[in-house]
């Protein structure tokens, strides 16, 4: 039931035009994801631990990063270790506020805040908003994470 209201909270705010906390953004995501960020072994990927290894690679990270929430991902990913071959799907819905503070939470959830890269800056909306306009597939997506070379 928390998970419904918190939902709906996140749509009221989006229909007034105002930004929801990361976490109340996050109980979209928290049904595959889980709450704990230790995803679903074998279906959904972990992000605890593994968005900090994401962002330590640069501007590539980042934007990889907002990418994914945007345009959804297709394609064979490797998180701790483990394949994972699923399809996520986009959420080019939600504003460039609420991208990244659902991002700026999972970053900084689940003891990912003490993983992040020294002088990690929280990203920012105007580094959805510059990455929304690129219209990206969930395959293109997918070659992006490639060129992070994380395995």
């Amino acid at each position: 039931m928390k998970k419904v209201a918190m939902l709906v909270g996140v749509l009221a705010l989006g229909a007034l035009g105002l930004a929801a906390s990361g976490e109340q953004v996050y109980a979209q995501c928290a049904g595959c994801h889980q709450a704990t960020g230790q995803g679903v072994p074998g279906a959904f990927p972990p992000l605890a631990k593994e968005l900090p290894r994401i962002v330590a690679t640069g501007d590539a990270g980042r934007q990889f990063l907002i990418q994914v929430v945007l345009f959804g991902l297709q394609g064979p990913i490797v998180a701790q270790g483990k394949t994972y071959n699923g399809a996520m799907p986009p959420y080019g819905h939600l504003s460039d506020a609420d991208v990244a503070a659902v991002l700026n939470y999972t970053l900084t959830a689940w003891g990912n805040d003490k993983l992040l890269p020294k002088g990690f800056k929280p990203l920012s909306a105007d580094e959805v908003k510059a990455l929304r306009a690129k219209k990206l597939s969930p395959q293109q997506v997918f070659e992006n994470w490639k060129k992070l070379g994380l395995k």
